[in-house]
């Protein structure tokens, strides 16, 4: 081993596919690959393929995941919220209900398809469900 070869770089995958990029292009609902193609065509639908890279992504199974992440965050957001609410304001019962309901239905309408694109991003850089390499042999 040579000086200028760390034990990092050894084990350094030249087919690596970097996990927060794709992540973070996910999140903004865009192809993990380019970053520039639309991953959704339509609010959670997603496309077969991405139309400026020509990435596949029909691989992805993304399946309930996204809206049990959905329920597992606006949950942890939404009930010390309503508790702080409750006990610091004490407003009508009815009031109370209905701003809770708009606000956790708002807050879920967003985070589910950006969830749900960050989620098929993790697949992708996983390389997992056919977004990797054919098997050999």
């Amino acid at each position: 081993m040579s000086i200028a070869e760390s034990p990092k770089s050894l084990t350094h995958d030249p087919e690596d596919r970097p996990v927060k990029p794709a992540l973070l292009r996910g999140w903004r609902r865009r192809c993990p690959n380019c970053g520039a193609g639309r991953m959704l065509q339509s609010y959670l639908k997603v496309r077969d393929a991405c139309p400026a890279c020509g990435e596949e992504l029909h691989h992805q199974r993304a399946d309930d995941g996204p809206a049990y992440l959905t329920i597992l965050i606006v949950g942890h957001l939404m009930a010390p919220i309503l508790l702080y609410t409750y006990t610091t304001f004490r407003p009508e019962p009815l009031v109370m209900a209905v701003g809770f309901s708009v606000g956790t239905a708002a807050l879920s309408l967003y985070l589910l398809p950006r969830l749900k694109g960050a989620l098929v991003a993790f697949q992708w850089a996983k390389r997992m469900h056919g977004f990797g390499p054919a098997p050999h042999g």
